[in-house]
């Protein structure tokens, strides 16, 4: 057991470390009150091959594993969810699932410039949408329909809850092509944003990760071509569930880095504010704080890095990546809440950052999985 970073694991993290302070962190305030999406953000981190970082490059990708993309999702996390939760769903659910599922055709037409984040020039990004109204964390009820025409289906239906929602130029789309087989009966389209009929409502205004653009998408008789289904009918839901098991190493990535860039920003204060005449970090009660979010990051960072390597091992790695993602997530809410009351009174307003950290980490024990979700995925598993 080998728990030293390789040297091309050590490269891509200072990488992903130096875009965040140097790309990430100047505006990242201004962007989060004013849900300003962080474009050009996103034209460097393609201009640097991390929105297909996984992905052969054979079709564009950087053919990095998944161990580089924790490490990579963690540091810009620290300083940017609303980022990272962009190059996550392209990566993890958008990419991922077109190159493990997708024909050669649709490899070649989308893939390609989903890994390089560009096409003709311009920002080429995905978005995965399951999530309806009635439908979170019971994938299964989909009212989505997508009703065969012969050449092509006619979609009709509404997603919410959309990350890329308004950027993205192509959507991975689940649907109901056989009603009377239930979950048996979701397939999943790649479906383009601009073809008729295809309707983009307006930005969600959220608590956290404001500068990321969640929306909600409506097809109104939009004509989907036969070639653009993923798989045979019927095998959306198990495509979904797939998908999103690597989606969760993702999120938890991003969890850990919200957690850490918390605790970084709240050990450096404890360092410098004083309090009864000494630096607070030499009071025991800060001290055991900063104790255990060190340890609880820790923690979270072995179970992100497990979920990563049984991927890269090609081992089952559902267990793994719902044990990473629900405590990840938690540690996040915890270490964030924890970093505000180390700052005081400062820690509620948004130049020391951490109140804004503390926002975006409540979305992680949501998106992808609730944490009940997957407690319930954890508990199948040590039940069976």
């Amino acid at each position: 057991m080998d728990f030293k970073l390789s040297e091309e694991h050590l490269m891509i993290q200072q990488a992903a470390r130096d875009f965040a302070q140097n790309e990430c962190l100047p505006g990242v305030i201004e962007r989060d009150e004013k849900m300003k999406f962080p474009y050009e953000q996103i034209v460097k981190l393609a201009d640097l091959g991390f929105l297909g970082m996984m992905v052969d490059p054979n079709y564009g990708g950087s053919g990095l594993d998944t161990i580089s993309y924790v490490l990579a999702m963690e540091e810009i996390s620290k300083v940017d969810a609303s980022v990272s939760v962009c190059m996550s769903v392209n990566n993890s659910l958008v990419c991922w699932g077109i190159e493990k599922y997708g024909t050669e055709e649709q490899k070649q037409k989308y893939l390609i410039p989903l890994a390089q984040g560009k096409k003709d020039e311009a920002l080429f990004t995905g978005a995965f949408l399951l999530s309806e109204p009635e439908a979170g964390s019971d994938a299964t009820s989909q009212r989505t329909t997508a009703e065969d025409k012969g050449d092509y289906y006619l979609l009709n239906g509404t997603k919410n809850w959309i990350t890329n929602g308004g950027t993205a130029s192509v959507y991975l789309v689940m649907a109901q092509t056989d009603y009377s087989k239930g979950a048996k009966g979701i397939t999943t389209f790649i479906v383009e944003k601009n073809w008729p009929g295809v309707v983009v409502g307006g930005k969600e205004n959220k608590l956290g990760i404001r500068a990321s653009d969640t929306h909600t998408i409506m097809f109104n008789d939009v004509r989907v071509p036969k070639e653009n289904r993923i798989g045979e009918e019927g095998f959306g839901f198990k495509f979904a569930m797939k998908t999103l098991a690597g989606g969760r190493i993702g999120i938890a990535s991003q969890a850990l880095g919200i957690a850490s860039g918390a605790y970084e920003r709240a050990l450096n204060y404890s360092k410098t504010r004083k309090a009864f005449g000494t630096e607070i970090m030499n009071h025991q009660t800060i001290a055991f704080k900063l104790a255990d979010m060190a340890t609880r990051i820790e923690a979270a960072r072995s179970l992100c890095l497990k979920a990563a390597w049984d991927k890269d091992q090609d081992r089952d790695y559902t267990f793994s990546s719902s044990m990473a993602k629900v405590y990840a997530s938690e540690t996040a809410m915890w270490t964030t809440i924890e970093a505000v009351q180390i700052h005081g009174g400062y820690g509620y307003v948004k130049e020391y950052h951490v109140e804004r950290l503390m926002r975006d980490a409540k979305i992680t024990q949501i998106y992808e999985g609730t944490s009940e979700v997957q407690r319930i995925v954890i508990s199948r598993e040590i039940l069976k």
